[in-house]
């Protein structure tokens, strides 16, 4: 039987960056077979039969899409293989049927979407001269057209080179390069134009080496410059006076049954910071594309910045408000070992209203987080320690955590910052505060 790539969302043109098993290989159910790279994440996908690897028909660096033909097996079970062979022929032309519909429909929802998802980003301004000889009809998955929409390029004046002329990310930025080639730097929109890094030749200093960046670190570290030249930041720093908290936390960690969640200070975090946003809901906002009017959330989905092998993901727990302590220890546990295994998608990463990162884990007294936009705040958390607090005319050891709220000044003012860790502080101090 024929292996194809499933349904994988609104991507189009994936990278295979890696082949797990070789021609020969015996496979099981659920075994992974392929790594694949979008934008947002990296996926595995399974075998769906038990059986042989007998010819592999992609190779890493290759791009795919749903109903590429990745590989054979020869199954074990004969019924199997012909129930997948009659499955592996109906794919394509039922994909065909429905490629106009899936069309339509991800574009109906591409606008209402876009506020909520952190978009695919690029670091140039748009500019006037983004234009070239137009052609009949632009094909383009939500996400190429959100990346074209950020660049200001119209797609109806490009050809694309993908399959069937789809319009592929390269072909947009092969086009911005070459106008950018032909165009002096002047300020976009927001007044920045940022002169291009010097090529500098390191190696007639002493031996180098060059090592590229995966997908994952490139795609964040334009999301974040974005952020940074875009987003006015401020920071407001603070101490929480944790010893209290932190006593109940061990309590119950003694109390806990065995195989039970640990309750980490993260999920007291998690749940201390939704109380909080409810006194301010400006925090838990967004401003709109034209940046006149704000979007205020009524739900409270959590972004958690999680440290793996490949770079910075932040996967997203929902509706934080509805759901106790243990279940949310529970779901954290089961995201970042998602995150660490490189197992989450897209939607695991979308929609979040305000993040957390902290990094008490590792060390440090404080630092300047950078605005997860288009949310409007995020909290940094550093390593609690031990201070001596004047309390009664004495000096009396509690445990302060550090924070580190950043925030979009367009949205919110130096004095609603200060209040709002103020409250947090309160919050995080006396656990009652968590049951009103």
């Amino acid at each position: 039987m024929d292996y194809l790539v499933p349904d994988i969302g609104d991507f189009d043109e994936v990278e295979v960056i890696e082949i797990l098993v070789s021609v020969g290989d015996a496979v099981e159910v659920e075994q992974s077979l392929v790594t694949l790279e979008s934008d947002k994440a990296t996926m595995e996908l399974p075998s769906s039969a038990a059986g042989v690897v007998s010819e592999i028909f992609v190779s890493v660096g290759d791009k795919v899409s749903e109903g590429t033909r990745l590989l054979s097996i020869e199954v074990r079970d004969p019924g199997a293989a012909r129930r997948s062979r009659l499955s592996d022929a109906a794919l394509p032309a039922a994909a065909e049927s429905a490629q106009p519909a899936q069309t339509e429909a991800r574009g109906n929802r591409r606008e209402i979407a876009a506020p909520v998802e952190l978009p695919a980003a690029g670091e140039a301004e748009p500019v006037e001269t983004l234009q070239a000889p137009p052609a009949r009809i632009a094909h383009a998955s939500p996400s190429v057209r959100r990346f074209a929409a950020e660049l200001g390029v119209d797609l109806l004046r490009i050809e694309g080179t993908g399959r069937k002329g789809r319009i592929l990310k390269e072909d947009i930025q092969r086009f911005v390069k070459s106008a950018l080639a032909a165009v002096p730097a002047q300020p976009g929109p927001n007044g920045v134009a940022v002169a291009a890094a010097p090529e500098i030749d390191f190696s007639k200093y002493g031996e180098i080496e060059v090592r590229p960046l995966n997908k994952i670190r490139r795609v964040a570290a334009r999301n974040l410059h974005r952020s940074w030249v875009t987003v006015p930041h401020v920071t407001q720093f603070d101490d929480a006076d944790i010893t209290d908290l932190e006593e109940f936390r061990r309590s119950k960690v003694a109390e806990a049954k065995e195989g039970s969640p640990k309750l980490t200070m993260l999920v007291f975090l998690m749940k201390s910071l939704v109380v909080t946003l409810q006194d301010f809901p400006q925090f838990n906002s967004s401003l709109d594309a034209s940046g006149d009017a704000l979007i205020l959330k009524k739900y409270f989905h959590v972004g958690i910045a999680v440290d793996t092998e490949n770079g910075l993901v932040v996967p997203v727990i929902r509706d934080v408000d509805k759901k106790g302590l243990v279940e949310l220890s529970q779901e954290l546990r089961e995201v970042s070992q998602k995150a660490r295994d490189r197992k989450l998608g897209p939607q695991d990463m979308a929609g979040g209203s305000i993040t957390i990162s902290s990094l008490g884990g590792i060390g440090g007294t404080a630092f300047t987080p950078i605005v997860n936009a288009p949310e409007v705040a995020i909290l940094g958390v550093s390593r609690a320690r031990i201070e001596p607090v004047y309390s009664d005319g004495a000096f009396i050891p509690r445990l302060m955590l550090p924070l580190s709220l950043s925030y979009d000044h367009r949205v919110i003012d130096g004095a609603d910052a200060a209040r709002f860790t103020s409250r947090l502080k309160d919050v995080l101090s006396d656990i009652r505060d968590l049951l009103l």
